[in-house]
């Protein structure tokens, strides 16, 4: 099962979110995850992709205004990724992912 954690400015984008997008946000997360779990690329919905000009930074979409920021972090579970969350909310996020 890959591993994560997060930056204090995610939790902190986080817990501003409303209801339904802390609850969109993690029902893509749950996608992302099986997916990883399965050893397969995020499916094609999640739209993840790398950031421009923010050399390994990666995003992914939960909701149509809906984006965040993670990075892959070194293995804490042999052979499962390790995502470190770094930003989530709207466009906004990326004048800083």
């Amino acid at each position: 099962m890959p591993t994560f954690e997060w930056e204090v400015v995610f939790g902190r984008e986080f817990a501003r979110l409303d209801r339904g997008n802390q609850a969109a946000f993690l029902a893509a997360v749950a996608q992302f995850v099986e997916d990883l779990a399965a050893g397969s690329s995020p499916r094609p919905g999640l739209r993840v992709k790398g950031v421009k000009g923010s050399s390994g930074v990666f995003e992914m979409s939960w909701a149509e205004d809906g984006r965040a920021t993670f990075a892959y972090g070194e293995e804490r579970a042999q052979g499962q990724p390790h995502i470190i969350w770094r930003r989530v909310g709207t466009h906004a996020i990326f004048r800083r992912p």
